[in-house]
Order: C-alpha cells, then sequence, then structure tokens
C-alpha cells in the first residue's frame, strides 16, 4: 500500500513536470543579446506555438481528470475552487515568462527578475498542487500513463528518491541559491540554454517542496508539525538568496551595474535591495497563508474538522488506475 501511494505521488509530479517544460521554453526563445528598447517594452509578449501546445496539454489533462471526478459523483474533490485555482496557476507561470516582465527583468531591473523567479518557483507550484490535492492526483495522469510509469522501476526510484523532504529540501536550496550566485546569475543572463535549464529546474524545485507541503497524495511523509517546520526552513533558507542582495554594499550582478539606462530612476543598487525586498515579501505572502490556513483548524478547533492525518482518506494506485 504505502509503494503505491508513493508511486501515484511520483507519477503526479513527472507528469506536472513535463507538461510544463513547453510553457517554460518559450521564455528564452528570444536572444539575449537583442536588446529591447524602453520604448517597446510595453509590447514586449512572446508566444509561440510550443507555448500554446503546453498550454493545451496540460488544460487538457486536468480538465480530463476534473470532469471524470466530477461524473463519478465526487465533486468534493473536485469543487469550483480547483479549476480556478489551476488556471490561475498556469496563468501566473505563463505571465511571468511572456510578458514583458521577462524583457524588464533580463535586461533592465534585477528586482523584475526576481518577481519573476518568486512567480515560477513559488506561487505557480503552490496553486497548482493546491489545485491537484487529493483524488485529482491520480486522476490527472491517463491509466495508460499510470501503468508505463509504474513498469519504470528505475523511474520510480529516481523519483522516490527525489521527493524525500530532506532531498527535496537539498534540491530547492542548492538551485535557488546556486543560480544566484553572481557568476551562475550573469552566465545564465548571457546563454539562452542556460536560462532555460535555470528557469525549468526554479518550476520543477518549487514542485518537489510544495509537494512537501501540500502533501496531495496523503503520502503522509511528514507530520502537521514537520509541514510547518518545513516552510519555516524554506523561509530561513531563502535569506541565504535574499542576504547578499539586501546587504550589500554595492551591486554584486554585473548586468544590472553596467545598464546605463535605468527604469523608474532606480540605481543598481536601490534596484537590488527591491530584489531583495522583493522575495522575502512574496515568502512572508506564499509561506505564511499556509502555515495559517494549516494551522488555524488546530488553533481554533470548534466547528472544524481535523481532515490532517486521516489514514481512512488515503489514496492508492490500484484504487486510482481501477476508478479510471
Amino acid at each position: 500500500m504505502l509503494r503505491c501511494q508513493r508511486l501515484v505521488c511520483q507519477a503526479s509530479v513527472v507528469i506536472v513536470a513535463a507538461s510544463l517544460i513547453a510553457l517554460v521554453s518559450p521564455a528564452n526563445a528570444r536572444a539575449h543579446g537583442d536588446r529591447t528598447p524602453v520604448s517597446e517594452l510595453g509590447s514586449a509578449w512572446q508566444f509561440s506555438a510550443p507555448l500554446l501546445v503546453g498550454i493545451a496539454i496540460t488544460l487538457l489533462l486536468f480538465a480530463q481528470a476534473y470532469l471524470r471526478l466530477r461524473r463519478r459523483g465526487r465533486s468534493d474533490h473536485a469543487d469550483w475552487a480547483r479549476p480556478v485555482l489551476f488556471g490561475l496557476g498556469i496563468a501566473v507561470l505563463v505571465f511571468a515568462l511572456v510578458s514583458p516582465l521577462d524583457a524588464i527583468g533580463e535586461e533592465y531591473l534585477f528586482s523584475a527578475h526576481m518577481l519573476q523567479h518568486v512567480l515560477i518557483a513559488d506561487v505557480a507550484p503552490a496553486l497548482i498542487i493546491v489545485a491537484l490535492r487529493g483524488p485529482l492526483t491520480f486522476f490527472f495522469l491517463p491509466r495508460q500513463a499510470l501503468r508505463f510509469l509504474a513498469s519504470r522501476e528505475r523511474l520510480r526510484q529516481l523519483f522516490g528518491l527525489v521527493l524525500r523532504p530532506k532531498l527535496a529540501f537539498a534540491i530547492w536550496v542548492i538551485v535557488m541559491g546556486g543560480w544566484h550566485v553572481p557568476l551562475a546569475y550573469d552566465f545564465a543572463l548571457a546563454n539562452a540554454w542556460a536560462h532555460y535549464i535555470e528557469h525549468f529546474s526554479f518550476v520543477v524545485a518549487g514542485m518537489l517542496v510544495w509537494a512537501q507541503l501540500i502533501d496531495p497524495a496523503r503520502r503522509y511523509e511528514l507530520t502537521l508539525q514537520g509541514r510547518a517546520l518545513y516552510a519555516v526552513a524554506l523561509f530561513a533558507a531563502g535569506h541565504v538568496v535574499i542576504h547578499p542582495a539586501l546587504f550589500a554594499s554595492g551591486p554584486i550582478y554585473r548586468a544590472y551595474a553596467e545598464q546605463d539606462e535605468r527604469l523608474f530612476g532606480l540605481s543598481a543598487l536601490s534596484d537590488q535591495y527591491w530584489g531583495g525586498a522583493v522575495m522575502t515579501i512574496e515568502q512572508v505572502l506564499t509561506l505564511g497563508a499556509f502555515l495559517i490556513i494549516l494551522l488555524w483548524p488546530y488553533v481554533y478547533p470548534r466547528g472544524h474538522q481535523r481532515e490532517y492525518p486521516d489514514p481512512g482518506r488515503t489514496f492508492s494506485l490500484r484504487a486510482g488506475v481501477r476508478d479510471q
């Protein structure tokens, strides 16, 4: 039973990450050497065929899972909020990658680039996984895809490994901290392929840690207290990235220090401070909201049903495949 539970969660993470590849890549289709004049920033939207295909596949996978659950009378696990949250998550991801925010962040403002990073690495993954929690996690993949993944022992072992809370946390820290080292940061801005890998790694790392916090397949790798501490640890680790930007005495990213056109009259150092503030505020809002929602029924138990942990509501791969 435990093996089946883990396999379902692994399968859901695989398909979500795979279906988002096409959404991440178009943002880097524009060569980084092509400068976007300030006068053209308002129209610097970058849509492409891979983007549209990625959106269509992702939304269709969610729609078929949602409708199948509704037809089976499980509206309690497929209410109106689920498509709203999922659509909002996809919209946030697409906006961050194809809107003028992408050009502004690459060419003008570190703070805009940090906003893009927290949207694709934190906000979008959180919304998507919250939308998929429960049986939708199992129905997101068609039965044939689940069976294919179930037959791949090494693939199951790999994703079982990266979905362990400690390793998922380590991956998040390495990805977020590593890409914000000035040398790596400037390298990614100068090379389209590296920037693509950077953005994709942000999405994957975000999905991994939010899978620990939300626990969409009810694997119970972490207790309630463990999930709360996990969120606090993520906030603390985020400051490994934030502190250099907030407390540096001068600009630490060459690409912005050498920019001769300053948007909004921000100096390179002021822009850098705002970048650190953006990440701090975003973490306070997202992780703070998670902790409030997680702990509210326990702080004020009257009138609330404690849904976690509830082993009776744990779902299995075998049940999910049979129901399909």
